[in-house]
């Protein structure tokens, strides 16, 4: 009478699943987020709309024609004429794209002022603190729109080519918004040097430049990316504002905010709605969607949010 066979015993090691990368992590709630999935598809949307949508209009951005002046919308014009006969929505396309990158060049400019500032006050303390923080307490009082008017107004006494406008925008937005980011970078610093691997980095014997651009920094880019993206919204609010006031971005070269301007009586208000409701609604749908954005990954990358 046989034995029944025994079960093979084998003693290799059972695979452990790996653990999730807080990046992992971050991503699957950010997904879980509706309202911040639909903010950043409507942001991809615009950025493909303004950056490849004008490739496949039959327009040009200087084709004038008397006889097409102030049409409504129609199938030949989709979202009608100006009053010099341009296309709406090609105008609204190319606008977009000066808009947008406005609003990303002036954000990496206060990025990175406001957090390699903020990175030398957490870390040096005392009187660099002192300095640094006083310098953002200074520009944080400071009322932004009214001094953007201002340099908007030099600049059109200076006679700058409106090409050239673009460039000092970007840079004078970027300058005057680095308070907020250094003072969070700061906070986050002055916790961070006091961890476990900065005392491993002193043992090393590691220089001062590779502990803060290497070390410290990193770990502060959540906070960074929620912040940049908030700042993203109001670099465009604050470009829109300039050049609905016509001290921004100047004709020809079109944006959202001159393009609102363009429709400055009653007539036009009233009775030809197409020429400022799109421009009007493009500034509206990107700056909500892009704070969704922001409240989405602020959610992501909290690390006291539950898994």
């Amino acid at each position: 009478m046989s034995a029944e066979a025994a079960p093979l015993k084998t003693n290799l090691p059972v695979p452990k699943k790996r653990p999730d990368s807080p990046w992992r992590i971050a991503i699957r709630r950010f997904a879980r987020n509706r309202l911040a999935v639909i903010g950043l598809f409507i942001v991809v949307f615009m950025f493909l709309l303004c950056f490849i949508g004008p490739m496949f209009s039959p327009y040009s951005l200087y084709d004038y024609s008397k006889l097409d002046k102030n049409l409504p919308p129609s199938s030949k014009y989709w979202l009608g004429t100006d009053k010099l006969g341009r296309d709406i929505l090609l105008r609204i396309m190319l606008a977009g794209r000066i808009s947008l990158l406005v609003g990303l060049v002036a954000t990496g400019i206060s990025v990175i002022i406001g957090a390699t500032l903020g990175a030398l006050a957490g870390f040096y303390r005392k009187w660099v603190d002192t300095l640094i923080m006083r310098m953002a307490d200074i520009f944080m009082a400071l009322p932004t729109l009214p001094i953007l008017i201002i340099l908007g107004a030099i600049l059109s006494d200076l006679k700058v080519e409106p090409t050239d406008r673009i460039y000092f925008l970007m840079l004078i937005i970027g300058v005057l918004g680095w308070s907020s980011i250094s003072r969070l970078v700061r906070g986050q610093i002055l916790g961070l040097r006091e961890q476990e691997f900065m005392q491993a980095t002193e043992a090393l014997g590691l220089k001062d430049r590779r502990k803060i651009f290497r070390h410290l920094l990193p770990n502060t880019i959540p906070i960074i990316i929620v912040s940049a993206t908030l700042g993203v919204a109001g670099a465009i609010i604050f470009e829109s504002a300039m050049s609905f006031l016509g001290i921004g971005v100047v004709p020809p070269t079109p944006s959202w905010g001159n393009m609102i301007s363009a429709a400055n009586n009653l007539i036009d208000f009233r009775k030809r709605p197409w020429l400022w409701i799109p421009p009007g609604m493009c500034i509206l749908v990107t700056v909500v969607a892009i704070n969704l954005i922001g409240d989405g990954l602020r959610d992501a990358l909290d690390p006291k949010m539950k898994k």
